[in-house]
């Protein structure tokens, strides 16, 4: 594994890379309040002839946490990541995104296209098509940006642990859980906070209209406890031209950590497959 910072339009961005000389590209995108290491496990199942490449995404992990909210703006994040794959001599790749990662990784798919291989979503989504929908998120999203900033990141990780959202991953072995644990106590307040403020669900724009121009592969993966993002998914299958859903029995939102030799699996099989 190979670990390097790169200055990426005035932010130091930290990239890990797995199977450096492998011919074939993944990058993987995480969620919120997530880093590199959350795909530890996944990519450590995953066979040699993929090159795993992970990025600290604005605000998280060992990358740069600006002061300016407008900086983690979806836009910035997309040019960001272009830089890095610039940086990176990567020209076209699987991109994989969870969660916020994956609206960002569909995001940036709709921009550049021609890089892109395949792409694979773990419940995610295109944000919010309606607009009173977008700014009541954008209002909830603010508090709780405000919340985190005021009592500190111990205490809203405490909350954050105990949303319905995440209910499915109580089963987990108490180890794993304390790694997800350390993984969200490891962030940064300002970071967590200016990413809700910057690229929260109402902040993006909505992709729902776009998505039937994208002609290459889309592997929608999602929990079968996490009925939201399975009912997300059923939706953009009907509108994506190339797409194939995956829904994981046992699993809710975080497949990759609660089923995450299921998951690399998936992606192994996927990456097989012909364009």
């Amino acid at each position: 594994m190979v670990s390097q910072l790169f200055s990426i339009r005035g932010i130091n961005v930290h990239v890990k890379t797995w199977n450096p000389n492998a011919s074939r590209t993944l990058i993987l995108l995480h969620g919120f309040t997530g880093s590199t290491g959350t795909w530890e496990e996944t990519v450590s199942n995953l066979p040699d002839s993929i090159k795993g490449v992970a990025i600290d995404l604005i605000g998280h992990g060992r990358t740069d946490a600006p002061g300016n909210p407008d900086r983690y703006g979806m836009s910035e994040q997309i040019t960001d990541l272009d830089h890095v794959f610039n940086a990176l001599a990567l020209e076209h790749f699987t991109l994989l995104g969870y969660s916020m990662g994956g609206r960002i990784a569909l995001s940036y798919a709709l921009r550049y296209p021609e890089r892109i291989e395949k792409l694979i979503l773990e419940s995610s989504s295109p944000g919010l098509e309606v607009e009173s929908e977008r700014k009541q998120r954008v209002k909830a999203d603010q508090s709780l940006a405000d919340r985190i900033e005021s009592e500190g990141l111990e205490e809203f990780v405490n909350y954050w642990e105990g949303i319905p959202l995440f209910q499915s991953q109580k089963a987990l072995c108490e180890n794993k859980l304390q790694d997800i644990r350390k993984e969200r106590l490891s962030q940064r307040t300002l970071g967590l906070a200016n990413s809700l403020r910057g690229i929260g669900t109402g902040k993006q724009p909505s992709n729902w209209g776009r998505l039937d121009t994208l002609k290459f592969p889309v592997l929608l993966i999602t929990g079968e406890l996490d009925s939201k993002f399975c009912r997300i998914a059923g939706e953009m299958k009907k509108q994506l031209p190339n797409a194939e859903s995956v829904i994981v029995k046992g699993a809710g939102h975080a497949i990759h950590v609660e089923k995450s030799e299921q998951f690399a699996t998936i992606i192994t099989e996927h990456l097989k497959e012909q364009n």
